[in-house]
């Protein structure tokens, strides 16, 4: 491959990364006006009939496996959406990208081996980072880092079930699989806890943004561009996505670090990227370089 393609392709993946990072705040508005659990219904539905308007899945195999992640990403999304709804975009996107540290971890358990001591740096790292984001001495988060710390920790089984099973199906027929689980789980939920709503034209904004540019545009973008770099250099890539929603938080929503924050986002940073580039698990490695949960 040239070095025209693979500038091409870092480009992409950079554009990608911005447009998961400036989700955050763009939910964080529409959240005012939708509740979370319809939010993340409609999104992913429209993001899987996008995806299968390319490749749509066939076969038991698939759906039995996909279903499985889509539960785990569920998860995740719903557990990240409802906890943006009452803390701040930059501590969900900093608190969110911990799933990278946490992951090693989680396919260590399963496999039943020690994590290397990079691992074990990063995890000590993102902690004392957390503890500075959060601006809580004494660890007590607030509901909202919490809920969104499960949704880390949800994203990290996604990624660890990714690398068992993603290999054995198309990319993109499998995560529109995920996708649509998703948005199943979440409609029936919404119905209950939330009541039925219907969004305005502010909020459907935000969702055709989310489910169409993010949840299928810069995943399909991710995806090109991985075929090229391969999964390591992408993982690496996509780690600017904290980066992208940190800044996109303070130009558009007006929110501030103080010092001990940016030192606490600086550690959580260093953490993710020292999980992503020593990463031993190869097949993690690649499962993290696709999931849909950036």
């Amino acid at each position: 491959m040239t070095g025209t393609g693979n500038s091409r392709a870092v480009a992409a993946l950079l554009g990608a990364s911005f447009l998961f990072g400036a989700t955050f705040v763009v939910i964080k508005s529409a959240l005012v006006d939708i509740g979370p659990l319809t939010f993340v219904g409609w999104r992913f539905l429209l993001g899987a009939l996008a995806l299968a308007l390319f490749a749509a899945p066939r076969g038991r195999a698939i759906w039995a496996h996909g279903s499985l992640c889509g539960l785990a990403l569920f998860a995740g999304y719903a557990l990240q959406t409802a906890g943006l709804s009452v803390t701040s975009a930059t501590n969900s996107a900093l608190i969110t990208g911990l799933y990278v540290v946490l992951t090693p971890f989680l396919a260590a358990l399963f496999q039943r081996r020690r994590p290397s001591v990079w691992v074990v740096a990063a995890a000590a790292f993102s902690f004392l980072g957390l503890v500075l984001v959060t601006g809580t001495g004494d660890v007590a988060m607030s509901r909202g880092d919490l809920l969104t710390l499960g949704c880390a920790f949800a994203f990290a089984l996604h990624i660890v079930a990714l690398s068992r099973y993603a290999r054995l199906h198309p990319v993109v027929p499998f995560t529109t699989v995920q996708l649509a689980v998703t948005a199943a789980l979440s409609f029936p939920l919404a119905f209950a806890l939330e009541g039925v709503t219907t969004p305005d034209e502010t909020v459907w904004a935000a969702i055709a943004l989310t489910g169409l540019g993010v949840s299928a545009g810069a995943f399909l973008l991710q995806i090109w561009a991985q075929t090229i770099l391969g999964a390591a250099t992408a993982a690496v890539v996509l780690a600017a996505e904290p980066a992208f929603a940190v800044a996109t938080a303070w130009v558009v929503l007006g929110e501030r670090l103080d010092l001990g924050g940016w030192i606490g986002a600086g550690l959580i940073v260093a953490a993710i990227y020292i999980a992503v580039t020593r990463q031993r698990d190869r097949a993690s490695a690649a499962a993290e370089s696709v999931t849909p949960a950036h």
